[in-house]
Protein backbone atom coordinates (compact mmCIF):
# COMPACT_ATOMS: atom_id res chain seq x y z
CA UNK A 1 0.00 0.00 0.00
CA UNK A 2 2.98 2.21 0.95
CA UNK A 3 4.68 1.71 -2.60
CA UNK A 4 1.93 2.39 -4.55
CA UNK A 5 1.24 5.59 -2.63
CA UNK A 6 4.74 6.15 -3.34
CA UNK A 7 4.85 5.36 -7.10
CA UNK A 8 1.82 7.07 -7.31
CA UNK A 9 3.13 10.66 -5.65
CA UNK A 10 6.25 9.78 -7.92
CA UNK A 11 4.18 9.96 -11.18
CA UNK A 12 2.16 13.10 -10.15
CA UNK A 13 5.59 14.68 -8.89
CA UNK A 14 6.64 13.87 -12.67
CA UNK A 15 3.93 15.27 -14.58
CA UNK A 16 3.71 18.11 -12.55
CA UNK A 17 7.75 18.91 -13.52
CA UNK A 18 7.06 18.05 -17.11
CA UNK A 19 3.61 20.39 -17.15
CA UNK A 20 5.44 23.40 -15.62
CA UNK A 21 8.64 23.01 -18.15
CA UNK A 22 5.92 22.89 -20.91
CA UNK A 23 4.43 25.76 -19.58
CA UNK A 24 7.75 27.79 -19.46
CA UNK A 25 8.96 26.72 -22.75
CA UNK A 26 5.72 27.61 -24.35
CA UNK A 27 5.43 30.72 -22.20
CA UNK A 28 8.90 31.67 -23.64
CA UNK A 29 8.08 31.16 -27.29
CA UNK A 30 5.38 32.66 -27.38
CA UNK A 31 7.42 35.81 -25.45
CA UNK A 32 9.70 35.87 -28.28
CA UNK A 33 7.41 35.66 -30.90
CA UNK A 34 5.46 38.95 -29.52
CA UNK A 35 8.35 40.55 -28.91
CA UNK A 36 9.62 40.11 -32.88
CA UNK A 37 6.30 40.92 -33.93
CA UNK A 38 6.51 44.48 -33.16
CA UNK A 39 9.37 44.17 -35.62
CA UNK A 40 7.15 42.78 -37.87
CA UNK A 41 3.88 44.36 -37.80
CA UNK A 42 4.78 47.12 -40.02
CA UNK A 43 5.34 44.37 -42.97
CA UNK A 44 2.11 42.83 -42.48
CA UNK A 45 0.03 46.15 -43.84
CA UNK A 46 1.71 45.14 -47.45
CA UNK A 47 1.60 40.96 -47.06
CA UNK A 48 -2.10 40.91 -45.54
CA UNK A 49 -1.78 37.06 -44.64
CA UNK A 50 1.37 37.36 -42.75
CA UNK A 51 0.09 37.50 -39.16
CA UNK A 52 -2.01 34.60 -39.88
CA UNK A 53 0.55 32.30 -41.54
CA UNK A 54 2.75 33.17 -38.29
CA UNK A 55 0.63 32.66 -35.56
CA UNK A 56 -0.35 29.30 -37.02
CA UNK A 57 2.73 28.63 -36.75
CA UNK A 58 3.89 29.77 -34.23
CA UNK A 59 0.49 27.84 -32.31
CA UNK A 60 1.45 24.37 -34.08
CA UNK A 61 5.16 25.16 -33.31
CA UNK A 62 4.10 25.97 -29.05
CA UNK A 63 1.68 22.29 -29.04
CA UNK A 64 4.77 20.51 -30.76
CA UNK A 65 7.04 21.91 -27.97
CA UNK A 66 4.33 20.48 -25.42
CA UNK A 67 3.68 17.16 -26.63
CA UNK A 68 7.94 16.81 -26.64
CA UNK A 69 8.37 17.83 -23.00
CA UNK A 70 5.33 15.30 -22.26
CA UNK A 71 7.06 12.42 -24.29
CA UNK A 72 10.12 13.36 -22.96
CA UNK A 73 12.44 10.13 -21.96
CA UNK A 74 10.02 7.74 -24.03
CA UNK A 75 10.51 6.80 -27.45
CA UNK A 76 7.60 9.30 -28.53
CA UNK A 77 10.18 11.98 -28.01
CA UNK A 78 11.91 11.16 -31.08
CA UNK A 79 8.59 10.70 -33.30
CA UNK A 80 7.30 13.98 -32.42
CA UNK A 81 10.49 16.12 -32.49
CA UNK A 82 10.65 14.27 -36.31
CA UNK A 83 7.36 15.61 -36.70
CA UNK A 84 8.33 19.21 -35.83
CA UNK A 85 11.04 19.51 -38.17
CA UNK A 86 8.96 17.86 -40.93
CA UNK A 87 6.41 20.51 -40.56
CA UNK A 88 8.74 23.47 -40.21
CA UNK A 89 10.06 22.56 -43.61
CA UNK A 90 6.47 21.77 -45.10
CA UNK A 91 5.23 25.22 -43.82
CA UNK A 92 7.78 26.79 -44.68
CA UNK A 93 7.33 25.25 -48.66
CA UNK A 94 4.25 25.59 -48.21
CA UNK A 95 3.60 29.42 -47.39
CA UNK A 96 7.09 30.65 -49.25
CA UNK A 97 5.74 29.37 -52.28
CA UNK A 98 9.07 27.59 -53.28
CA UNK A 99 11.28 30.76 -52.36
CA UNK A 100 9.51 32.75 -55.01
CA UNK A 101 6.98 35.60 -53.72
CA UNK A 102 5.18 38.21 -55.53
CA UNK A 103 3.35 40.85 -53.67
CA UNK A 104 1.80 43.93 -55.55
CA UNK A 105 1.15 46.84 -53.47
CA UNK A 106 -0.11 50.53 -54.42
CA UNK A 107 0.30 49.43 -58.24
CA UNK A 108 3.73 48.09 -57.77
CA UNK A 109 4.50 44.41 -58.41
CA UNK A 110 7.49 43.80 -56.01
CA UNK A 111 8.98 39.77 -56.89
CA UNK A 112 11.18 38.90 -53.63
CA UNK A 113 13.57 35.78 -54.32
CA UNK A 114 13.88 34.13 -50.92
CA UNK A 115 15.09 30.52 -52.34
CA UNK A 116 18.45 30.99 -50.79
CA UNK A 117 17.32 31.73 -47.14
CA UNK A 118 14.53 28.77 -47.97
CA UNK A 119 17.58 26.41 -49.13
CA UNK A 120 19.87 27.78 -46.08
CA UNK A 121 16.95 27.02 -43.55
CA UNK A 122 15.92 23.64 -45.39
CA UNK A 123 19.51 22.33 -45.17
CA UNK A 124 19.55 23.12 -41.11
CA UNK A 125 16.14 21.24 -40.65
CA UNK A 126 17.99 18.56 -42.31
CA UNK A 127 20.58 18.70 -40.18
CA UNK A 128 18.09 18.89 -37.02
CA UNK A 129 16.08 15.82 -38.83
CA UNK A 130 19.76 13.58 -39.23
CA UNK A 131 20.03 14.74 -35.20
CA UNK A 132 16.88 13.33 -34.32
CA UNK A 133 17.30 9.90 -35.96
CA UNK A 134 20.90 9.96 -34.64
CA UNK A 135 19.47 10.12 -31.10
CA UNK A 136 16.64 7.63 -31.44
CA UNK A 137 19.64 5.23 -32.27
CA UNK A 138 21.61 5.99 -29.34
CA UNK A 139 17.89 6.00 -27.28
CA UNK A 140 17.31 2.38 -28.68
CA UNK A 141 20.83 1.37 -28.35
CA UNK A 142 20.88 2.16 -24.77
CA UNK A 143 17.81 0.80 -24.08
CA UNK A 144 19.01 -2.29 -25.36
CA UNK A 145 21.94 -1.67 -22.98
CA UNK A 146 20.23 -1.82 -20.21
CA UNK A 147 17.72 -4.42 -20.91
CA UNK A 148 20.63 -6.78 -21.73
CA UNK A 149 22.56 -6.14 -18.36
Amino acid sequence: MVEANNNSKKKLRKFSFHALKATIKGSLIYAIYFVLWTFIAPISQIVPSLQQMIETFVAVYIVFIIVEEFTSGTMYHYFFNVGRTLFVIGYLLDTLNSGILSITFKNINLIVDLRFVLEITMLLSLLELARTVLQTINYMNEKEEYAHT
